[in-house]
């Protein structure tokens, strides 16, 4: 069975690295410290995201329409993958704080229209 590749430790959160590559059909193993795409460092809501915009053409307005987020949130998702491509680290004070709220604003609208449980809601806004 085939699992996805997964990007951050189980246990304590911080990132996982590829140490080990095995080959199907001869079982070859190398075994070293290899790095992913930055594909892979998205997560699966991040994705869909990035697939509903690519769909979308771009159009802010069509994935408001789509996922049912508000543009500021689109906004905020869009930069936040943004970040993650061009590797930019640290941020502004303003704009942690302004993507933030909009993640919690987001989360509570979907734990308001019951998208999502109160349990999945307290990761999520544990993960801001």
């Amino acid at each position: 069975m085939n699992y996805p590749v997964i990007n951050d430790c189980p246990v304590c959160h911080h990132e996982l690295h590829v140490t080990k590559l095995e080959c199907s059909h001869c079982h070859t193993t190398i075994e070293n410290r290899f790095h992913l795409s930055k594909w892979h460092s998205f997560s699966d809501e991040q994705m869909h995201f990035i697939e509903t915009f690519i769909l979308s053409r771009g159009s802010i307005k069509e994935v408001e329409k789509k996922l049912g987020i508000s543009y500021p949130t689109v906004r905020g998702k869009l930069d936040d993958i943004i970040r993650i491509m061009t590797g930019e680290g640290e941020e502004t004070e303003r704009q942690p704080s302004k993507i933030s709220t909009e993640r919690k604003a987001d989360i509570l609208e979907k734990l308001e229209n019951n998208e999502i449980t109160a349990e999945e809601a307290i990761q999520l806004m544990k993960n801001i």
